[in-house]
């Protein structure tokens, strides 16, 4: 059953939002004071729950290592990969020069 009494009160909220430098209206700080006293009586229901013979998880399925091992296969050489390059020199890709330019 949740409690009566919030937890997060509106002063508090309005206190956050001025800490963060967030501008709210009052219904807006309303509302979200509500909100927030929703999600503690949510945890509130979790933590009762929650006991010592259930372990923690974070993820409900256990995971592994999906990665396949790393081994080199075939590669192309460089004169494969530059052949469909629209432009090269000395080995490498060329590419216009960006940097001085006006954004």
């Amino acid at each position: 059953m949740p409690d009566a009494t919030p937890v997060i009160s509106v002063a508090d909220v309005q206190h956050l939002a001025g800490l963060a430098r967030i501008a709210l209206e009052p219904a807006e700080i309303e509302h979200l004071a509500g909100e927030l006293n929703q999600i503690v009586d949510s945890v509130k229901k979790v933590q009762e729950v929650a006991t010592p013979d259930v372990p923690a998880t974070s993820h409900p399925i256990p995971l592994v290592n999906v990665l396949r091992a790393d081994v080199v296969g075939e590669v192309l050489t460089q004169q494969q990969v530059l052949s469909g390059a629209p432009d090269a020199a000395d080995g490498r890709f060329r590419v216009p020069a960006i940097l001085g330019e006006e954004q």
